[in-house]
């Protein structure tokens, strides 16, 4: 059984679910091995302008480490499995397109630490979500000390982390963990909607905006001004910038094809 599945909707936007609903899609050595190569197979598709990840069934977007896996490592071992689940986050999150993950059930530890790695969180008005570490007496080792602060601030980061709390979407929603709710009939369908939307734009310019976006978070305001220049400017000799100008003087709807 493929343990992640990937499906091509409407020509440009990837469908990525992670595919163990009898284990809660808990990321098992062969889980991380099968997701790595669809972000591979992802990056290579040019024709790909934004990507969904989701879990299967409705139980669980992903629980997080595979701890019966896990319970027969060494230290060694262990450490080595949370590094190379922290390494499989962050190529998700250097997808070179916008990344949106749909929340069907609960996301727990290394299942939080991935959708942090998204650029977009909805959620089902229904899951709960967490960082438990602590409670199992380690620590997110898998980018969520580090995600997790930068996009709630200091203070709810490490409130979440050291209580282990799960809290509810509309908690999540609250203070700014997900960006959207829905029902969890409608997750996918609303997930979909929002890509093609994104799907719509420059391709060239998703990339880049993206880009502009996750290095210059990392600098000051000076520096990430001249990473946004940078980027700006890989726009500028490109057929879809011509196309964008002459479909508005057009008042059509611009047809753009990633060159």
């Amino acid at each position: 059984m493929t343990l992640v599945n990937l499906e091509i909707v409407d020509n440009h936007i990837a469908v990525i679910t992670l595919n163990r609903p009898e284990a809660a899609n808990a990321m098992s050595r062969a889980l991380l091995d099968n997701l790595d190569q669809v972000v591979l197979e992802v990056n290579r598709n040019q024709q790909i302008y934004c990507v969904v990840i989701t879990g299967s069934g409705n139980k669980a977007f992903c629980a997080g480490a595979d701890l019966k896996e896990r319970s027969g490592m060494t230290n060694e071992e262990v450490v080595k499995a949370v590094q190379y689940i922290g390494k499989t986050v962050t190529e998700v999150e250097s997808i070179n397109v916008p990344v949106i993950a749909a929340l069907n059930g609960v996301a727990f530890g290394g299942g939080l630490e991935l959708a942090l790695a998204c650029d977009i969180r909805i959620a089902a008005n229904t899951i709960k979500l967490g960082l438990t570490e602590t409670s199992l007496a380690i620590i997110p080792g898998a980018g969520g000390t580090q995600r997790l602060p930068r996009l709630i601030g200091i203070g709810k980061a490490k409130q979440l982390i050291y209580t282990a709390k799960a809290i509810t979407a509309e908690e999540a929603f609250s203070i700014g963990l997900v960006e959207q709710l829905t029902t969890e009939d409608e997750l996918l369908d609303t997930a979909i909607n929002i890509a093609k939307t994104i799907a719509k734009n420059g391709p060239i310019a998703l990339r880049q905006a993206k880009s502009a976006i996750n290095q210059g978070s990392q600098v000051d305001l000076k520096a990430g001004l001249e990473i946004e220049h940078l980027c700006y400017k890989k726009t500028i000799p490109t057929n879809d910038r011509l196309e964008g100008l002459l479909a508005f003087k057009e008042k059509r709807s611009p047809v753009y094809k990633g060159n």
